[in-house]
């Protein structure tokens, strides 16, 4: 009898410790990610530590710099208030879907282009800027255009398109793919690769950066950038293109375009104002 008095009492108490997880916190995807963010007051972005002009790490203060520091930071104050804050991870074209994912972030704001692939896994807002994929070259290069690339070495980064972009135009061009940018430079210098491909804002931090590079020829497609958000989040989705909208009509954006690209060589920064 008192086996049985055990074996009731064992049942009840594993009940009740099912019913107290399921009275916890909710699961990620049924959680309102906006609401979390008021309630914190702070949003929590996704953002690149190694695309100068974009998002850089400042080696004198270690806090990231750049267009879409500045941008998340004003639409940060649009959905928050004045008083809101903006918490920065830093994030590589490789992790940024999976850190979005598990929550790590709120959203991505690291110079992701919105295309039919990652609206598979994850939603975009509306887009903030339009870059154009381009190529990086030594200078004295024989490449002068995309379609030169064929039989020889493009570098790309790993988790990016830039690569299987460049296919459709130099399609007998080989491929090396790296970690990041930094990575991708450095073989372009040690000669690894004939040119990196990115989008052109990014190459042109880049050839600011390092002397002897430069970007060639034209924008061979149009890259419009979205911020990610994950799926089942409809209010901080039309939360961040309300905002968007904000600092448009404002005249934030054109600001911060001017204070990032106006005196970048070779960018034109009136073809992106707004």
């Amino acid at each position: 009898m008192k086996k049985f008095k055990y074996l009731a009492i064992l049942i009840m108490s594993l009940l009740l410790a099912v019913v107290t997880v399921g009275c916890g916190s909710k699961p990620l995807s049924q959680q309102d990610v906006l609401q979390n963010a008021k309630d914190a007051n702070t949003l929590t972005w996704g953002v690149k530590a190694d695309t100068k002009l974009m998002g850089l790490i400042d080696v004198n203060d270690g806090q990231p710099k750049g267009f879409e520091i500045d941008m998340a930071k004003a639409l940060t104050k649009k959905i928050l208030g004045k008083n809101g804050k903006a918490k920065f991870v830093t994030v590589t074209s490789q992790s940024r879907i999976p850190l979005l994912k598990n929550g790590n972030i709120d959203a991505i704001m690291a110079t992701m282009t919105i295309n039919a692939e990652r609206k598979k896994a994850i939603d975009f807002s509306d887009s903030y800027f339009d870059a154009g994929q381009a190529i990086l070259v030594k200078d004295g290069s024989p490449v002068k255009k995309v379609q030169d690339l064929n039989n020889k070495t493009v570098i790309g980064v790993v988790g990016s398109n830039s690569v299987q972009n460049v296919k459709k135009y130099a399609p007998k061009a080989k491929v090396l793919q790296l970690q990041d940018y930094a990575q991708a430079l450095v073989a372009l210098k040690s000669g690894q690769g004939d040119a990196l491909t990115t989008d052109n804002v990014i190459l042109g931090g880049m050839a600011v950066e390092n002397p002897g590079y430069r970007v060639q020829g034209k924008a061979f497609t149009t890259e419009p950038y979205g911020i990610g958000v994950n799926k089942g989040q409809p209010h901080l989705r039309k939360a961040l293109n309300k905002a968007i909208k904000e600092v448009e009509a404002d005249g934030t954006y054109n600001k911060l375009i001017k204070k990032w690209f106006g005196d970048v060589p070779g960018f034109n920064y009136r073809e992106v104002l707004r």
